[in-house]
């Protein structure tokens, strides 16, 4: 059984380690992060630290910490023969640059501690730096995810940026949308159908085929009957994105 030491202890932390205590092949030995308080969660369960010179040996050091502190940590690290890898859509494989086994372990979905998630159909996008290293990313990522895939750094970022299009972004719409809905009274929870259908929709067509809308239609007169009902804000993001749409279907308007 190989051995990892998870470091970090948010939401993609949280869900690796629970994901890990299932799998046969791998086994999550150790726990770090820089706050104690923040470890308090894993202390009954796993031995826990906040010291870098405590870090236990490791076949694998998994780094689920934000972005900015990446480098920080691995240049802190003194075991040459453990792989190192990061969970980062953003980070380049380059930022291990000083290590001769590193690779990129990323997880492409969002998450939140209080929603269970079912990693084996969560895609993992791995890159390591050599052949042999793969392999075991290979083996790590089949352990708990039914998707793999091999994604470079200049493909992740890319692909980072589709899912802040497709997640980030839409959330946030979808918070304006609950809004509008309690400043009139009604409940969001009506919209909740047309959500999961529109999401539904798209795994069997194109989201430009799926698209509707008066955006979509053309419709000015209900276009500018939204505007008035809109706080100026949410008139700035619904004029962007009718814009957006009419462009892109232009010829078929």
């Amino acid at each position: 059984m190989k051995s990892i030491v998870l470091f970090g202890t948010g939401n993609v932390a949280f869900h690796l380690f629970r994901a890990f205590s299932n799998s046969e092949n791998f086994k999550v030995i150790q726990v770090y992060n820089h706050s104690a308080a923040s470890l308090k969660a894993f202390k009954d369960k796993i031995p826990t630290t906040t010291k870098i010179t405590e870090i236990f040996p490791a076949d694998i050091y998994l780094f689920a910490v934000k972005d900015d502190v990446i480098g920080e940590i691995a240049s802190k690290i003194k075991n040459p023969e453990t792989l190192i890898l990061h969970t980062s859509g953003a980070v380049p494989l380059t930022v291990f640059q000083n290590f001769q086994h590193a690779g990129v372990f990323y997880p492409l979905q969002t998450f939140s501690k209080n929603k269970p998630v079912d990693f084996k159909n969560i895609p993992i996008c791995m890159e390591a730096k050599n052949k042999s290293d793969l392999e075991l990313l290979e083996q790590l990522a089949g352990s708990i995810s039914n998707k793999v895939y091999h994604i470079s750094s200049a493909q992740r970022k890319s692909l980072h940026v589709a899912a802040v299009f497709v997640s980030n972004f839409v959330n946030y719409l979808y918070t304006e949308g609950e809004a509008i809905c309690k400043k009139n009274g009604i409940p969001f929870e009506i919209l909740h159908p047309l959500i999961h259908e529109t999401a539904l929709k798209i795994g069997s067509i194109s989201p430009k085929e799926a698209q509707t809308g008066p955006a979509m239609r053309n419709d000015k007169e209900v276009i500018n009957s939204h505007l008035p009902l809109l706080n100026s804000e949410q008139q700035k993001i619904y004029q962007i994105l009718t814009s957006s749409i009419q462009n892109l279907h232009g010829k078929e308007l």
